[in-house]
């Protein structure tokens, strides 16, 4: 137990924005293909998966990046980096994460087995993909995003147009977050040979950023439409587009701590979303 701080450290327990940024969109998924609140049985399963598969997210992140991380400034301390946890035990604390993930799972359905199976796999390769492209945000875009089919298929046992125009809205919208959070590291990662998009953008990041972020808004405003979805949705997503632009203005200021702000200020952007499907399906 005197080790658990290193633990929860690793699995960032301690740091639950990222699992928002999980969650949120799952939850949209969920709605929408129940069109209200799901099953309570798909909710729980759905739920702890966010909270498993972030975590181990998280570890084999710190796994893949050990070597690394003790060469960037924000990510020097972390438990891996300072040898408070050995390589051996992270593999373990993964796949007994992956395991219970998997074995929640088991208990939907074959369409969900076959999707999580994927999920699972893009979950296990993203960390690594910054050493061979620029796109690892976009890894890590489909992976998540890949809850909004599994939550259709869970119900359903079927996808449709609206899982897929949700699943395309939550990469562009992980694409452009998960961009802010690497602008935070691209001096340091420029150094030792990082790749990631907020490289690949250079000065026409916040730019980009955008082009995602009105993807984001425009195809669930489509999705709002097929759906006949009502004023508290079309609320949500407007808050959505406000917090994007809060959030451009902070990036342009230059300074790290203003990126950090605007990546974690993108779970209440997702929130918003699913606090208009809640109140509008009623």
């Amino acid at each position: 137990m005197s080790r658990w701080p290193h633990f929860k450290s690793l699995m960032r327990l301690d740091r639950p924005v990222g699992t928002y940024l999980l969650l949120w969109p799952t939850l949209w998924g969920l709605w929408l293909a129940a069109h209200g609140i799901p099953k309570l049985d798909v909710l729980i399963i759905f739920v702890a998966g966010v909270v498993l598969m972030r975590a181990a997210g998280c570890v084999i992140n710190d796994y893949a990046d050990r070597h690394v991380d003790g060469h960037v400034e924000r990510t020097k301390g972390r438990p891996l980096a300072m040898g408070l946890v050995t390589s051996k035990e992270a593999l373990g604390l993964f796949f007994g994460l992956c395991g219970v993930a998997f074995i929640l799972v088991l208990l939907t359905n074959i369409y969900t087995i076959v999707l999580a199976i994927a999920a699972l796999a893009l979950a296990a390769i993203y960390p690594f993909m910054k050493r061979y492209t620029h796109w690892p945000q976009a890894v890590l875009g489909v992976a998540f995003a890949m809850a909004i089919p599994m939550g259709f298929t869970a119900q359903t046992q079927a996808t449709g147009l609206t899982a897929w125009l949700t699943f395309m809205a939550a990469i562009c919208m992980t694409i452009a977050y998960d961009t802010y959070y690497a602008m935070v590291d691209r001096e340091d990662d420029l150094r030792i040979g990082i790749k990631s998009t907020a490289v690949l953008f250079g000065s026409w990041d916040l730019t980009i950023i955008a082009v995602f972020q009105c993807l984001c808004v425009g195809l669930l405003a489509v999705v709002g439409q097929i759906n006949q979805l009502g004023v508290a949705f079309h609320l949500g997503l407007s808050v959505m587009a406000v917090l994007f632009i809060y959030q451009h203005w902070l990036g342009r200021s230059r300074l790290n701590t203003n990126y950090f702000k605007a990546f974690i200020n993108s779970h209440w952007a997702a929130l918003s979303v699913w606090l208009g499907l809640l109140i509008d399906y009623g």
